[in-house]
């Protein structure tokens, strides 16, 4: 009788861990990937960009392991889909107006600039991107301060991001310093990490909180795919843990503990 003696070769583990993130957490997500990677965790491999269109991505099929999104309902349909596990609120932010350099605002005027026929008031694309849902949630409170400014606001708006046509920045540049610059919008509402990230490349812009008649504050959303491995999940819990948190908060995010 013949024996079998063939050997068996255990299985490496998958170390790998392919990230679909929003586009505001590249920097301090990044950040955080290579903390991981130096303290002898796996490969992250991320993929960047509007929240809406990387969850459509992955309900069509795209291969995914993890998701970080800049809301939690983004995160939150995919578990709904049965595509995941739990969603976990794992950082904030905040949204604020970045504007040209010249253009004189405080947050007390800020609303009245934005709702000049002269000033060219930049979001990103909502639906698409949440930040641009998160600036039309802006509008709406602007309603209760002024009547009609909610329509005017939307009316006037100039979707300058986060849609699969959108024009993109040269590389190495901030799109929204690169909007506003290149002139195409004098006010960009948008989250303070990208403000802050888009201040540090020009200093000449400046950034201007929103009063708190208008304040709109965004919660981030991270869910592990079904069928992703044990490196995945490392990896988010990574990013729940203290060094995580501590790294998203030093580029502009608030700690979701």
């Amino acid at each position: 009788m013949a024996s079998n003696c063939s050997i068996q070769t255990p299985k490496t583990p998958v170390r790998e861990v392919r990230l679909y993130a929003a586009g505001s957490l590249k920097a301090a997500l990044g950040a955080v990937a290579k903390a991981y990677e130096v303290a002898g965790g796996g490969t992250i491999v991320p993929t960047f960009g509007a929240s809406g269109l990387l969850k459509d991505e992955i309900v069509s099929g795209a291969k995914a392991d993890a998701f970080a999104s800049a809301n939690m309902e983004h995160p939150q349909a995919l578990h709904d889909a049965g595509l995941s596990g739990d969603v976990i609120l794992f950082a904030r932010n905040t949204l604020c107006a970045l504007v040209r350099p010249g253009l004189q605002i405080d947050p007390e005027s800020l609303l009245a600039r934005m709702l000049d026929a002269n000033v060219k008031v930049g979001t990103s694309t909502p639906k698409a991107d949440p930040s641009g849902d998160y600036a039309f949630a802006v509008f709406a409170r602007a309603e209760a301060v002024k009547h009609g400014a909610c329509a005017a606001l939307k009316a006037k708006a100039l979707k300058l991001t986060g849609a699969k046509d959108s024009a993109t920045a040269p590389p190495g540049q901030s799109v929204y310093a690169w909007h506003v610059l290149e002139g195409r919008a004098d006010i960009f509402i948008t989250y303070r990490t990208n403000a802050l990230a888009a201040q540090k490349e020009n200093p000449a812009l400046h950034i201007v909180d929103l009063p708190p008649a208008l304040a709109v504050g965004a919660d981030y959303g991270l869910t592990v795919l079904n069928g992703a491995s044990e490196a995945a999940r490392a990896f988010a819990q990574f990013i729940l843990a203290r060094e995580g948190q501590g790294i998203l908060t030093s580029h502009g995010f608030t700690s979701a503990k």
